[in-house]
């Protein structure tokens, strides 16, 4: 049954669609508007009566019909039509930031471009510079975002992918319960972008290849003389397989190979002076042996990747890696006073029910009017109930925070006397994300330098597969963190995962706090902790060193101790 995104997004394109196509602004925004309704709404319209949701402010009879209609098909008819008409081209140019259905239209209709690679080599060409609305800068910046969007072509999120993984893993199993399947690769080294799903395998060739096949898979096996042989398969959904087939006794071998990136094996060949994909490599019963013959204390799959990491194993065990149950509380987070789909109450109890112990409720700051930003008025009033709420809830607690804007000029949002109200306070760039490293570095490091910024979120700023982080110096920022006493956030929303996990380690050196945080807007965001989690082991974060590890007590000390520290 289609829930409510699925519905919103079928509504949102409709839009877009006939905007492209000229039709009346007041039917498009009509669209437009029902389907951010759609997606705000607290329960799903597949369990109430027609009668219910066409009586929502929004949306109405005549949207209501539309409704029904994609509860009842799967599809909005309407929609069909439009796509029918329009070049799956001209659809796909929805996919490039900055480019708006009016724009896109003009495009169309009036350059006769019907695909984006015609549109990127239209922008080589200067070509977009002859029409009105399309100056050198937005000329620019398609271009970049064209170049960036065909890059990544045939990636996928991690936690995009990772249904689809699990249960293909599952499925094959199942299918050959006696042979030997791990998952390998960019999945098993837990990389935020995954390019393709690898597996190594015992089974039979042949029986892996008639099962693809009948799965409704392409297939194919570029060099059958290489060892491992290796199968390529593609999915109906464009999903990328690659099937590696070891010779007998050398199964944990191949799954080490695969599962450590080239960095790492370079490394390791270096330290050791072997390589495992040779025929007289040794038979191993277990990756653990691999390491015992090295000498080397064991590194788990997800942080095969870096040079130190092997340095680091010479010397000491690894540290026990955060796991998703470590979390204590969820920091960063939006609520309905902002742009979140839940009351505070709803936030807190679904902290309560995961076994929390506090939540840091971060609505956005005044100048995101385009998310409701809480104004100082509304802050008051804000406070007023979570100081209501906790009475209410202990020892459950809520902390008063803001996702502060870092504007313009680095400085943050509100005055001194405001700041001083919130318990902590976390420092973002949400505007004017196209800027030069220097532009960027000034308003960063003002921002770290202001004593009440506690967190710096969202470092670069970055939306994986859609958009590349503006440009910093990360040793500079890490730097400054550490001096003013600021943790830096490791943003666990699949699409940011930003800082970047490379550098993590670098920040740990320098005593510089992590903290894990989903950037909730709703309490199904709260899952989103677990890809931050899995993006830290890459860098050997432990509990200790994670902000939202801490306990209430730490947590509590933690802020007196840093506003001690600032002085404030």
């Amino acid at each position: 049954m289609p829930d409510n995104y699925y519905i919103a997004d079928q509504f949102s394109l409709l839009s877009k669609l006939m905007d492209i196509h000229g039709e009346n602004s007041f039917k498009t925004r009509s669209y437009s508007s029902a389907a951010f309704t759609i997606e705000k709404l607290p329960g799903q319209l597949a369990d109430m009566p027609p009668e219910k949701f066409v009586s929502i402010k929004g949306i109405g009879d005549a949207i209501g019909k539309k409704i029904t209609q994609i509860l009842e098909t799967g599809e909005l008819p309407l929609l069909r039509e439009y796509i029918e008409k329009t070049p799956s081209g001209v659809i796909e140019m929805l996919q490039i930031k900055g480019l708006g259905p009016k724009k896109i239209s003009t495009i169309w209709n009036e350059m006769s471009i019907e695909s984006i690679g015609e549109l990127l080599y239209a922008c080589q060409e200067n070509r977009l510079l002859l029409y009105k609305g399309f100056g050198e800068k937005t000329q620019t910046n398609v271009r970049e975002t064209i170049e960036f969007y065909l890059k990544n072509q045939g990636s996928h999120l991690y936690a995009d992918i990772e249904s689809f993984a699990l249960a293909l893993d599952k499925a094959l199993l199942n299918e050959f319960p006696d042979e030997q399947f791990t998952l390998t690769g960019e999945f098993r080294r837990q990389l935020p972008i995954i390019d393709k799903l690898e597996w190594v395998t015992t089974a039979p060739e042949q029986k892996i290849k008639e099962y693809f096949i009948a799965q409704g898979y392409t297939h194919e096996q570029p060099n059958p003389d290489h060892k491992p042989a290796i199968h390529y398969f593609r999915s109906p959904e464009g999903v990328l397989v690659n099937i590696y087939f070891p010779a007998p006794g050398h199964f944990y071998s191949t799954l080490f190979h695969y599962s450590s990136s080239d960095e790492f094996r370079t490394t390791w060949h270096a330290v050791t002076g072997k390589t495992y994909l040779d025929p007289g490599t040794p038979k191993y019963k277990s990756e653990e042996e691999i390491f015992e013959e090295a000498s080397l204390h064991y590194i788990p799959a997800p942080a095969r990747e870096l040079e130190a990491t092997i340095t680091h194993a010479g010397k000491n065990p690894l540290p026990a890696l955060i796991q998703p149950g470590d979390i204590k509380a969820i920091i960063h987070s939006h609520s309905k006073w902002s742009d979140g789909s839940n009351s505070l109450e709803e936030m807190a109890r679904a902290c309560i029910a995961h076994g929390l112990e506090y939540l840091v409720i971060s609505d956005h700051s005044k100048s995101a009017f385009y998310a409701n930003g809480l104004t100082e008025e509304r802050i008051k009033q804000q406070h007023q109930e979570i100081e209501a709420l906790n009475k209410k809830l202990a020892p459950f607690y809520i902390f008063k925070s803001i996702e502060c804007d870092i504007l313009n000029d680095g400085n943050l949002d509100y005055t001194d006397n405001i700041l001083s109200t919130f318990d902590l306070v976390i420092a973002s760039v949400h505007s004017n994300l196209k800027m030069s490293e220097d532009k960027a570095m000034m308003r960063l490091l003002r921002a770290i330098e202001n004593p009440y910024t506690t967190i710096l979120g969202h470092m670069t700023g970055r939306l994986l597969l859609s958009r590349p982080g503006y440009p910093v110096n990360h040793k500079t920022i890490i730097d400054a963190c550490a001096a003013h006493h600021v943790t830096i956030e490791l943003n666990a929303h699949p699409r940011r995962l930003d800082m970047d996990w490379r550098w993590i380690g670098y920040a740990l050196e320098k005593g510089v706090l992590i903290s894990i945080d989903p950037d909730a807007h709703s309490i199904e965001g709260y899952a989103d902790t677990k890809y931050g989690v899995l993006a830290a082991q890459k860098a050997l974060l432990t509990p200790q060193r994670n902000l939202s590890s801490f306990t209430l007590q730490q947590f509590r000390e933690h802020l007196i101790t840093r506003k001690k520290n600032r002085g404030i």
